[in-house]
């Protein structure tokens, strides 16, 4: 996951400061893989567990077989090599307590040396010959049982059961009688078979543990930069039903390089969120607006959420002269001097989203300072409230947005320069936050969110649904194979 930017103004509201939102077992971003999404990692897991078994070098096989007319023959299988398999048929179904992959009529293709040798009263002397061979086993079946939970906040996966059967094997031999053919078939075929299904197994067992290992490598604080992180440890257990997996994280935004508390993972019956109405998208996200009600706190506590603006599209506002018709008297006690604006939050933005809308509110003071000399004058202070509306977009695998001005209201807080009209300032500061704060903000916004998206997946075709206190992405996911570490098999 790429490093974080705050969604500066995309909060819900929030009054009691970031204290509120220290890490609790409480999930505020979900994830659901439905049925087509586990279908696509069954694809790559299948895939990538054919790439591994290539070239998988099984080990020899020896036996003694009575043939009749020859007698005792001793027999060895080597150099024995996987160098093709095809399946044509695989399917995976979550369970109540797990995931099952069933692979069948899968065809493996070997290569071997095979030796033999005897001795007959016929013939006094020791008989040998060696060879080639080749081997197809037919209608095998591959079945795998995966146990996914949670384990003190991160995911645990376990390989319940794995098995294979084969159904046929056919042997060519190059060299040999055809006596031996039919010894070799008669005495190894359930030795093939039962080779194949052990070094299967074996390598699919070996697969899943690093996958495991993987699994539990995943960060669990995520760093947003040098003064935040985000919390995605997983909470409560992991919800299976027949048709989707589902996860919880925590999802809020922490102090960076705070020591997280274990978490009581007891919750019991929780409940997705997922607003997706399109059960074809493979991924379902929602974050609660609690994620960045955290953001927000833990920024505005951090006294983040204050700036000195000195550079403006209209450079004339930003002295005295810019407004002697509108202010008269700030420009009779101080003729042409130069000014800054002090803009500060008074408490943490609101975001009120709904379906299909979101808005925000922004509440701040800007204080007018006059420049003179080596001082800062402050001269008055105006509270804004500020009202817009937002858009939330995908970007990449990042949750961007941005603002638009809708309204704003105004009043004097205080003044060192007796009353200010009102309504004669009013254009100034539309004009203001329509040229400066708004760029800033959608600035920041378009960095936007990394959503909780494994390395080397992409999001295509997302979706964005809004409901009551909720975001929600749909979407479907393709992969780069640049993650090395997610399909380790070797």
């Amino acid at each position: 996951m790429a490093p974080f930017f705050v969604l500066f103004l995309l909060a819900s509201s929030l009054t009691q400061g970031y204290a509120q939102f220290q890490p609790k077992n409480e999930a505020f971003i979900s994830l659901l893989i439905t049925q087509n999404g586990l279908d696509f990692v069954k694809e790559l897991l299948v895939n990538k567990a054919i790439s591994s078994l290539v070239s998988l070098r099984l080990p020899n096989i020896e036996k003694t077989a009575k043939i009749p007319v020859v007698g005792n023959v001793y027999m060895v299988l080597s150099n024995i090599t996987i160098y093709h398999i095809d399946v044509p048929s695989s399917h995976v179904k979550p369970g109540e307590t797990g995931i099952s992959i069933i692979a069948s009529g899968v065809t493996c293709n070997l290569s071997m040396n095979w030796y033999y040798s005897y001795s007959t009263w016929l013939v006094p002397v020791k008989i040998s010959d060696r060879g080639r061979a080749e081997v197809q086993v037919e209608g095998m079946e591959v079945g795998l049982t995966l146990g996914l939970e949670n384990q003190e906040g991160s995911l645990k996966l376990k390989l319940k059961d794995c098995g294979s059967n084969v159904k046929d094997i056919s042997i060519k031999l190059d060299g040999g009688a055809s006596w031996l053919y039919q010894g070799i078939v008669d005495a190894f075929e359930d030795k093939i078979g039962s080779t194949v299904e052990n070094a299967i197994a074996k390598k699919l067992t070996k697969g899943i543990s690093s996958l495991d290992s993987y699994l539990k490598s995943l960060p669990r604080e995520v760093p947003v930069d040098d003064h935040a992180s985000m919390n995605v440890t997983f909470v409560n257990d992991v919800l299976f039903s027949d048709s989707s997996v589902g996860f919880e994280t925590n999802g809020l935004f922490i102090e960076r390089k705070i020591s997280l508390p274990i978490l009581d993972l007891d919750h019991k019956n929780s409940k997705l969120p997922i607003l997706c109405t399109n059960s074809s998208k493979m991924l379902g996200i929602t974050l609660d607006e609690a994620v960045f009600n955290s953001a927000t706190a833990l920024y505005y506590d951090a006294k983040f959420m204050h700036w000195i603006v000195d550079q403006i599209p209209d450079q004339s506002l930003l002295n005295t002269a810019g407004w002697r018709f509108i202010v008269p008297q700030l420009y009779k006690k101080y003729p042409n001097h130069d000014m800054n604006l002090n803009v500060s939050l008074s408490s943490p933005p609101v975001v009120e989203i709904s379906n299909q809308k979101a808005g925000a509110t922004i509440f701040a003071d800007m204080a007018i300072d006059v420049l003179e000399e080596d001082e800062v004058i402050p001269v008055a202070c105006i509270s804004l409230v500020i009202q817009g509306t937002g858009l939330v977009k995908i970007k990449g695998n990042n949750l961007v947005g941005s603002i638009r001005l809708n309204d704003f209201q105004m009043s004097l807080k205080w003044s060192n320069i007796g009353n200010l009209r009102m309504y004669l300032i009013q254009p100034v500061v539309w004009t203001l936050i329509e040229t400066v704060f708004l760029p800033y903000a959608n600035a920041r916004l378009s960095k936007g969110l990394p959503l909780p998206i494994i390395h080397g997946f992409t999001l295509q075709n997302a979706e964005i649904i809004l409901s009551t206190s909720r975001i929600a992405v749909c979407s479907d996911v393709a992969f780069a194979d640049s993650n090395k570490r997610f399909l380790q098999f070797h």
